[in-house]
């Protein structure tokens, strides 16, 4: 998963836009970008038309999407649906409390 932040810093979003297809997009994982580099909204905003793609998870661990990590999954939806975005979001995280966990994922992310 290191090369996610090159990516997207280093050529991704400039080689997506330069392919210039609806079919080529960038998967955008918001855990590991927040690992790496942080300022989720703004980069999201600012290659909101080369990312195809998002997976959620807590931070720190990779935990459910509660109020004890570091993301605010509340204003990072908010932001996704600003783009006009209309696709999937994935679930990429170890849920502590099985299908409750889920359910919670869900309600949070669904926007």
């Amino acid at each position: 998963m290191q090369i996610i932040r090159p990516i997207i810093r280093r050529g991704g979003a400039e080689l997506a836009r330069k392919v210039g297809s609806e079919r080529f997009k960038l998967l955008y994982d918001i855990y590991h970008m927040q690992i790496m580099e942080g300022n989720l909204i703004d980069t999201i905003r600012k290659n909101k038309d080369v990312i195809g793609h998002y997976h959620t998870g807590g931070v720190p661990g990779r935990k459910d999407l509660d109020d004890r990590q570091e993301i605010y999954y509340p204003a990072v939806m908010r932001t996704i649906k600003e783009t006009g975005f209309k696709g999937f979001v994935a679930h990429e995280f170890v849920p502590k409390n099985g299908l409750r966990s889920l359910r919670e994922a869900v309600k949070i992310c669904d926007v």
